[in-house]
């Protein structure tokens, strides 16, 4: 697989938790989006940890970057 896959045409809202780790779909192909679910199997990409910080919403590109070093998720303000 030489591109990743495009997951949607907009990004996806997700409420973390501090100290929680999450792992960011690469390829496009998981069911979890916009996380990993181990679908990136023999595709040559691997899922992007992300470390919340605060609760917060954040937002995750679904066009799936081909850089896969840098995690694709914003956070855009604290939760209440």
């Amino acid at each position: 697989m030489d591109q990743p896959k495009r997951a949607a045409d907009t990004p996806y809202g997700v409420l973390v938790k501090p100290g929680k780790t999450y792992y960011w779909c690469a390829c496009g192909m998981s069911d979890t989006q916009p996380f990993c679910d181990g679908s990136h199997k023999d595709t040559g990409f691997s899922p992007v940890r992300y470390e919340a910080t605060a609760d917060a919403k954040v937002f995750s590109a679904a066009a799936k970057p081909r850089q896969t070093n840098r995690c694709a998720m914003a956070r855009t303000a604290d939760r209440s």
